[in-house]
């Protein structure tokens, strides 16, 4: 038996945790969130901040542990530290900050060769100005280093001051350095490459269409797999996944790198050195092509040997619940009707009774959410979307 140290316990990351007790491991679980459903699991439980990276090498420490998994952003630079104090196998601390921060993953991609888009750092609200200023219609405005779609806002009318304003105040809030990142509005279909690194070797594992709400804000509704794009076009895009990848020098870990697939070619989003969340790595993936990525995070965390080869192909989804609640909600209905469609596999509530429902500006202001498998991608939105229709929210 070896101990596994788990940062994050979110809904999300329970499969992780679930595997590496099936693996027969000891599992020593951080997160600052007493309620998070990974403590439900039989796990050692430590309540503290997973971006402390002093706690997390003082309990690494405590309990020995043989490997760390970060599945979150505020956990890859910690984990990444502690595996390099300790000699443990992992990220290197170059990767993980390349791989949590917009602005240095996105000047190293284009040093690098990784398409990307046109893009400006600003500290300022004269250089926000200026930067705003190089584009001529429209352009997007993010917090340099945030995740969850919080502190991402397009403007589409370069000539609205008052819009303008509003989003430098808006996407400032969510970036704890202040920096800024203006860069062009792409027009194309969006994926996610996820995919695993071992040993100096990236395997693009799956690949997921990614569904949007309308701007200026960009919520995540829903991803399937596989993405339905042409056979060339994806393995373009495995191609700069790959190449995304070893630019950030990320050799020993897992990846989420978004794409939009725009006139010129795929270009890169933004590249996590962590596992995709919205359990499209953790759920998703197993589903459709039967890859166990949530056990084979922590193979790679003890420097164990890893499988990416297919076992089937089906489709997986995951829809979120997008219709605009606001006000507190009083009561869910449809939930066990939901569960019982042949293909659910997942019925997750995200905001309870008595909790606030909010605009959807951020992933936190989702509700609730289906994952489904069927024959193919669009069978298991079929499904999903049928769920949902019969789950409602009741709000006052």
């Amino acid at each position: 038996m070896k101990t596994v140290m788990i940062l994050g316990g979110s809904a999300s990351e329970v499969p992780v945790i679930q595997r590496a007790l099936e693996m027969g491991h000891r599992v020593v679980l951080v997160d600052r969130d007493e309620h998070s459903p990974g403590f439900k699991e039989n796990v050692i439980a430590e309540y503290h901040s997973i971006a402390d990276r002093e706690k997390v090498l003082e309990l690494a420490r405590k309990y020995s542990v043989d490997g760390i998994v970060a599945s979150v952003d505020a956990g890859v630079r910690p984990a990444a530290y502690a595996c390099r104090i300790l000699g443990l196998p992992g990220i290197s601390e170059e990767a993980a900050f390349m791989g949590t921060d917009k602005v240095a993953m996105r000047i190293r991609l284009k040093e690098r060769g990784v398409p990307v888009p046109e893009f400006y750092i600003v500290k300022t609200k004269e250089e926000y100005l200026d930067a705003v200023a190089k584009f001529e219609d429209t352009c997007i405005v993010k917090a340099a280093d945030s995740s969850g779609s919080r502190g991402i806002y397009k403007l589409n009318d370069l000539a609205d001051r008052a819009d303008i304003d509003y989003a430098y105040d808006y996407c400032r809030e969510f970036s704890s350095t202040g920096e800024l990142l203006i860069e062009e509005f792409m027009v194309g279909p969006e994926i996610c490459a996820e995919t695993l690194s071992s040993k100096g070797v990236c395997y693009p594992i799956q690949i997921s269409d990614q569904l949007h709400k309308e701007p200026p804000y960009f919520t995540d509704c829903g991803y399937s797999q596989p993405c339905t794009l042409d056979p060339a076009v994806v393995e373009e895009i495995r191609r700069i996944a790959i190449d995304a990848n070893l630019a950030i020098e990320n050799y020993q870990g897992s990846s989420c790198t978004e794409m939009i697939i725009t006139k010129d070619g795929p270009k890169v989003v933004e590249l996590g050195a962590r596992l995709a969340g919205d359990f499209m790595t953790t759920a998703m993936v197993p589903l459709s092509c039967g890859v166990d990525m949530p056990g084979d995070v922590v193979r790679i965390a003890l420097g164990e040997d890893i499988d990416p080869t297919h076992r089937f192909s089906k489709g997986s989804c995951v829809r979120y619940f997008m219709k605009e609640r606001v006000g507190t909600i009083k009561q869910i209905v449809g939930v066990e009707e939901a569960k019982q469609l042949e293909g659910v596999w997942r019925v997750e509530i995200l905001k309870g009774v008595g909790e606030e429902a909010t605009p959807l500006r951020k992933s936190s202001d989702r509700l609730g959410l289906v994952i489904a498998q069927g024959k193919d991608a669009e069978d298991a939105i079929r499904i999903a979307d049928k769920a949902l229709s019969m789950i409602d929210f009741i709000v006052e």
